[in-house]
């Protein structure tokens, strides 16, 4: 039901409440159908009149009607972008995994339930919340130019502020360098996950400390760049580096990119902080956090999710309930993604937030192993046993306090079978007195 709620909210966003005033119309589905049912027949067809196709690769109509619904739903997302994007040259169809295998197979569509774009001759795998909102900036980004050119200071500001994304920039002679052309090259094979920018302008290389066809790569939320070694470079080996490197020490769930992040685990396991950036407890504790990140960048190991609740404003129950934890606070826990069992980090005093040290240690215990998700279940399991020699306790007791009613029947039918001896004792005593 969850899964249903979550693709039923983008569309009622763009049910307006009450009549807009003009520049506020936000669209309404026509009615109109623009998404394909992509088959053998057509999608030749489809690929060749579009620059780029966005295809939702499905598994075959069930029995159930939640999954039913569920299907409807995502449709009507996709006709609801189709029509947004109608202008765009994008074209929209739908894979059926059972009815369209063949299709399938030669496109190269693996995982069902997910959304595949084509674009020239890369494929590019939607890893976000299939809502509108989300896949319409996603398409979005897809159209622009792989490579932003920055010129001036105010550029560079922009750019000094997207703290929350990877992002590459260098240092080139001019559009037409084969170094540069080499750059976009590699920028395609990331976009638009990836951000690459570039400069062609002496003083803004400068303010940057690059020198000519020379490349750095910046981590989410770390103050200084890595310079890429062994300038200048071909694509192969930007490419080799960026996937090396691309795990950051921090980095944020964002909706665009939800389960790529959340598949991209460590031997089952993530390293997970919440906090609400808006909230002041929420922002402190994640400068502390970036400070942390920033200390222990070096471990290979380490790599913390940061989520903002607010970003997510659904799944604040779900989360509650599951990892039994109050969002309104910052929280800072190890959760196994198998199972979604979690430890979290005891903050006892709750007016103040734990140190970058205390932070540092518990992270080091998870990190050794000393604390894991898998200590809560030998706690459950020792409530059980516990639980179990209690009842057993209980058992002996009862039995003892049988064993007790059965002595005291015994002695009173021993006390009765004294008295009947008396009773006869004193009748032949009686008797005697007679004669």
């Amino acid at each position: 039901m969850l899964s249903l709620c979550l693709f039923l909210l983008p569309c009622l966003s763009f049910l307006p409440l009450a009549p807009a005033a003009k520049g506020l119309e936000f669209p309404q589905y026509d009615g109109k159908d623009r998404v394909l049912d992509i088959n053998d027949r057509n999608y030749k067809k489809a690929l060749k009149n579009h620059s780029m196709v966005c295809m939702f690769y499905h598994g075959p109509m069930s029995d159930s009607k939640e999954l039913q619904k569920q299907l409807q739903m995502k449709e009507l997302v996709l006709e609801l972008v189709a029509q947004v994007m109608e202008e765009k040259d994008i074209g929209f169809g739908m894979v059926d995994s059972h009815k369209d295998a063949k299709v399938a197979k030669k496109l190269g569509l693996e995982e069902e339930g997910s959304v595949y774009v084509f674009k020239a001759d890369r494929m590019i795998e939607f890893d976000g919340l299939l809502s509108a909102n989300i896949l319409v900036e996603f398409l979005l980004d897809l159209l622009d130019d792989p490579v932003e050119v920055l010129e001036n200071a105010l550029e560079l500001r922009a750019f000094d502020r997207m703290e929350e994304d990877i992002r590459l920039i260098g240092y080139f002679k001019s559009e037409e360098s084969e170094h540069y052309e080499a750059f976009k090259e590699a920028a395609e094979q990331f976009q638009p996950y990836i951000k690459f920018f570039a400069t062609f302008t002496k003083s803004v290389a400068k303010e940057l400390t690059l020198k000519m066809n020379e490349v750095d790569f910046y981590e989410p939320f770390m103050e200084e760049p890595v310079t890429i070694p062994g300038k200048p470079h071909s694509e192969e080996e930007l490419v080799t580096f960026i996937t090396e490197h691309r795990r950051p020490t921090l980095r944020k769930l964002r909706p665009e990119d939800m389960f790529e992040t959340w598949e991209d685990d460590i031997e089952g396991i993530h390293i997970v902080a919440f906090a609400e950036e808006e909230d002041p407890d929420g922002f402190e504790f994640l400068e502390i956090l970036k400070e942390v990140a920033r200390d222990n960048t070096h471990l290979p190991d380490l790599s913390i999710i940061w989520i903002d609740p607010d970003d997510f404003p659904l799944l604040i129950p779900y989360w509650e309930k599951t990892f039994k934890v109050d969002l309104f606070r910052p929280q800072m826990g190890v959760i196994n993604v198998t199972d979604a069992d979690s430890v979290w980090m005891e903050m006892d005093d709750e007016e103040d937030l734990p140190t970058a040290p205390e932070l540092e240690d518990w992270i080091e215990d998870v990190l050794s192993g000393k604390i894991n998700t898998e200590d809560d279940d030998d706690d459950d399991d020792d409530d059980d046993d516990d639980d179990e020699d209690d009842d057993d306790e209980d058992n002996d007791d009862n039995n003892n306090e049988e064993d007790d009613d059965d002595d005291d029947d015994d002695d009173d039918e021993d006390d009765d079978d004294d008295d009947d001896d008396d009773d006869d004792d004193d009748d032949d005593d009686d008797d005697d007195d007679d004669e």
